[in-house]
């Protein structure tokens, strides 16, 4: 009996088949939206309580614009990650920074908002310190992505930024309540 040859073409030695890719990117979007929806909920519970009669930075941007620009923000880091997890790279102390940018993004809401009641001000500075030390984290993952993949550190660059300007609110917010 003849042998059939294969159809399809065999992915190139070290980079994963589509299948592999579409289930991995699936995997990096799913991560990054329940890391989302966990960070939304104290957001969700404390808006209208304490938050709602606090003091805001004058360059505080409507609320509606938060929750759509984390999301997007949250779907673009998991696409870099999916991109340098790609070529074999999301390893060691990358995946570490990437696991830990979630966890820290999850956290600050927690602290921010959840802590408020409890701790007051010093719940404020607390989320501080967690914001300052994801803004770090992220930076760590530009370097890291970057080289790996332009894109890739290029998608992580408006989170980046973001944090930096949520950085700014949180601080006057510390300062001021």
């Amino acid at each position: 009996m003849p042998v059939i040859p294969e159809t399809r073409p065999a992915p190139a030695a070290g980079i994963p088949g589509i299948r592999s890719q579409s289930v991995a990117l699936a995997g990096f979007l799913a991560l990054s939206a329940l890391a989302w929806v966990l960070a939304s909920v104290p957001i969700i519970l404390n808006s209208n309580g304490w938050y709602a009669g606090s003091l805001k930075a004058p360059w505080m941007p409507p609320s509606w614009m938060f929750r759509t620009t984390w999301m997007v923000l949250y779907a673009g880091v998991a696409a870099a990650a999916w991109l340098v997890w790609r070529k074999g790279r999301l390893s060691g102390a990358t995946l570490a920074g990437y696991v830990m940018q979630l966890l820290l993004n999850t956290a600050w809401p927690v602290t921010f908002f959840a802590m408020y009641p409890m701790l007051g001000v010093v719940a404020l500075w607390a989320a501080f310190a967690v914001i300052c030390a994801l803004t770090a984290t992220l930076a760590f993952l530009i370097l890291r992505f970057g080289p790996v993949d332009a894109a890739a550190g290029y998608l992580v660059l408006p989170y980046f930024s973001w944090l930096v300007f949520s950085a700014s609110l949180n601080l006057y917010s510390a300062i001021h309540n």
